[in-house]
């Protein structure tokens, strides 16, 4: 599922960085000298969005010498991606290829981490995140989860039921929104509805009137392990989900709850990956 960026975000990238070309390669005159670029990882990096950086760089005028895949583990140290061209291409792509490489990398390696502790803890639970990654980088981020082992909560407000206190509200409270349930499974036959809990007694209730997926929202690992256990008797068939402040300190203590499914958004935000560039000319 790791998916290719269009073409249109390549140049937008591109056109955000330099829209009249590069002022300083052009001043010194270095424009027509031939050379290489090579980035590799600094740190252990799961490595994310380097065939959108190769298309960058021959976007502007370098040919791409060699490209690992997005997903890659790496090692310290490692080269991962080079291109050669005249001066001019190399610096153009130079900063916009590694702006990508290290946000991208850096969500995909945190992503990995989580997956790895919670798969440890747990082999059978399933990382999956939401959708708060910061605007306009949506396709990115969800290239960087994918490529760090973690799936999407939902992609968007079109293709999931997912109900919240937010909309009950205006149904008269939760009791009776749950009476509706039959109804919506008959609207929406190839969709899964999911309902979230903000406590144990909230979820009894929404596990016992036939829902497929029930979230429980900001709750202690020892407390929703307890909370399971009762749902497993009252409703063994419905799944639940866990959310709100999974991160990778305490992921390996939610995953053996019992929970299907661990919701974060923690990965989006962080340290960008540390990728070093070289560039040298070429005789």
């Amino acid at each position: 599922m790791i998916h290719r960026l269009p073409d249109g975000d390549i140049e937008r990238f591109i056109d955000e960085d330099a829209p009249y070309g590069d002022l300083t390669t052009f001043l010194v005159g270095i424009g027509h000298e031939l050379g290489e670029i090579v980035f590799a990882t600094q740190d252990e990096t799961t490595i994310c969005c380097t065939e959108e950086a190769a298309r960058v760089l021959e976007k502007c005028g370098a040919a791409v010498t060699a490209c690992s895949p997005s997903g890659t583990g790496l090692f310290p140290d490692t080269d991962f991606l080079s291109a050669e061209g005249p001066a001019q291409a190399l610096h153009a792509g130079w900063k916009v290829a590694l702006n990508i490489l290290e946000y991208a990398s850096g969500i995909a390696t945190r992503t990995r981490r989580i997956v790895n502790k919670a798969k440890e803890a747990n082999p059978n639970v399933v990382v999956v995140t939401t959708r708060k990654s910061f605007p306009g980088t949506k396709k990115m981020a969800i290239k960087a989860v994918t490529a760090g082992g973690a799936f999407l909560h939902r992609l968007g407000l079109s293709e999931t039921i997912l109900i919240f206190k937010q909309h009950t509200v205006f149904l008269g409270g939760l009791d009776a929104f749950l009476k509706t349930i039959g109804q919506l499974s008959v609207q929406a036959p190839e969709k899964r509805i999911i309902v979230e809990a903000e406590n144990a007694e909230d979820a009894l209730r929404i596990v016992q009137a036939g829902v497929d997926i029930v979230q429980i929202d900001k709750m202690l690992p020892q407390e929703l392990s307890a909370l399971i256990r009762k749902i497993r008797h009252f409703a063994p068939k419905v799944k639940v989900s866990a959310a709100g402040g999974i991160n990778e300190g305490n992921a390996a203590e939610y995953a053996p709850t019992g929970a299907d499914i661990l919701v974060l958004s923690s990965v989006y935000f962080g340290k960008p990956a540390d990728i070093g560039v070289r560039m040298l000319p070429k005789k």
